[in-house]
């Protein structure tokens, strides 16, 4: 039995009337909608619509504030801080890669951290932002405590995701976005759905054994940083993981570590916050502040064209360049549709009934 599928028009339409319904500005409500779906586009069924009720839910328990007042508190000429005042991060992100962007034409890169935010949905898109400006963009964020450092049974970071977005000149750009986990708390969601199992190296348990259990995390046990396990490098990926997380937060006043507010709403956040809500950070950087740009995108299709043409080790038909695979999903969904879990459905159905709208 496959998925429904659904056009974009229509998933757009819904996410919007629903954001617009828990107060969102017309123009905070289209451009929530449009980071959303993005992730939906691009394969990374996660972080799309499917997350729909879930920010409902966080503005029904108040921990969403759907008109903030974003502000700079403070900045020098290539920095700032953001406060976003407990915005949806679906908005907040966006605005602040804009400065970020602002900044770098002003005197060659940008550099913005942000406090006081909510989850930002794909950290890709907020980097991407910089690609029509001849920039490098660089976002991350961190995320509800679910992962134990290499060594550790406790649940101390998030899944901490990276994205780096870097133009090309004839060929589509380098946009490398993934989490600093072995897998994303994500896919782990979208196997509890299938009821499927998950790879060994996914997760642990409380006690720090191996665990194929979707659903560990409900009874304590941890998601793993990237590499699985000390002999396969895991305390790289728990290195990559409080990078994004000292970036994040504690360089720009948000709660860090095991203070981070859960995404979940039937959870509380800590009550000993060391900072305020849920932290990113954001970098653009010019190209023509080291090189001129179209010398640099010129190398970058030498660079990809080289890559591709990689000899492939048997059964692989090519070398894949980061973004391939999420420009390929975009173009193919946008023309055939997107699929959607029935269990989503079910909940987006129900939040129609809850706003008196039809899914």
């Amino acid at each position: 039995m496959t998925d429904p599928v659904y056009t974009y028009e229509v998933l757009k339409d819904f996410a919007l009337s629903i954001f617009k319904k828990i107060g969102c500005p017309a123009d905070q409500a289209a451009l929530a909608t449009e980071v959303l779906l993005q992730a939906d586009l691009r394969g990374i069924d996660s972080h799309g619509i499917a997350r729909l009720s879930g920010y409902v839910r966080l503005w029904n328990k108040k921990r969403v504030n759907s008109t903030p007042g974003i502000r700079v508190v403070h900045e020098s000429p290539s920095t700032a801080v953001l406060d976003g005042d407990q915005g949806l991060g679906l908005v907040v992100a966006p605005r602040a890669m804009e400065i970020a962007i602002q900044k770098a034409q002003q005197v060659g890169t940008g550099w913005v951290a942000v406090k006081n935010s909510n989850h930002f949905g794909i950290a890709g898109y907020h980097a991407m932002m910089a690609l029509k400006h001849d920039m490098i963009g660089m976002a991350m964020t961190n995320a509800s405590p679910l992962v134990a450092p290499t060594f550790s049974v406790e649940r101390l970071l998030g899944t901490n995701p990276i994205a780096v977005a870097i133009p090309a000149a004839t060929q589509p750009p380098f946009v490398a976005d993934f989490a600093t986990t072995t897998a994303a708390n994500g896919k782990l969601e979208i196997l509890q759905r299938k009821n499927l199992q998950a790879p060994i190296g996914w997760v642990q348990t409380k006690a720090g054994g191996p665990s194929t259990d979707p659903d560990e995390t409900k009874s304590g046990g941890a998601l793993i940083p990237l590499g699985s396990d000390r002999e396969h490098g895991s305390h790289k990926g728990y290195c990559l993981g409080a990078w994004v997380d000292i970036f994040s937060a504690v360089l720009s006043g948000a709660n860090y570590g095991p203070w981070v507010p859960p995404f979940v709403a039937f959870l509380d956040p800590p009550s000993d916050p060391v900072g305020e809500g849920i932290g990113h950070f954001f970098g653009a950087m010019r190209i023509d502040a080291f090189r001129p740009a179209e010398e640099f995108k010129t190398h970058m299709d030498n660079w990809i064209s080289r890559f591709r043409a990689a000899k492939t080790v048997a059964g692989e038909e090519r070398v894949l360049i980061p973004g391939d695979p999420e420009r390929e999903m975009s173009a193919q969904r946008m023309q055939q549709g997107i699929p959607l879990n029935p269990k989503v459905v079910e909940d987006l159905k129900a939040l129609g009934v809850t706003f008196n709208l039809a899914f």
